[in-house]
């Protein structure tokens, strides 16, 4: 995991207690270190989505971008990552049904 979402994952959680049980439930993964490649990639993919008239938020670009780099597929329910991976060279891990 890296820390931008484990950010995300906390974020808007509306009770204390759901707030403090899930951080809880993630300090079982570590954050993976990020490097000043994976910002430039970041911003690479931003700006290659951008030209073909696709928005994203940074975090979904920089989370494309660590995947990339690191050959790990991006386990999400956002459909976004859909239609980033249509432009972007990562992979989306797909669940065995």
């Amino acid at each position: 995991m890296i820390g931008p979402i484990r950010q995300e994952l906390l974020s808007g959680i509306p009770s204390q207690a759901q707030f403090d049980s899930l951080k809880e439930k993630l300090q079982a993964f570590e954050d993976l270190p990020l490097s000043q490649t994976d910002y430039e990639r970041a911003s690479d993919f931003y700006n290659t989505c951008r030209k073909s008239g696709i928005q994203g938020s940074q975090i979904d670009f920089l989370i494309c971008a660590v995947g990339a780099g690191m050959g790990i597929p991006i386990f999400t329910s956002d459909k976004d990552f859909l239609i980033y991976a249509k432009h972007l060279p990562f992979s989306l891990h797909h669940p065995a049904r």
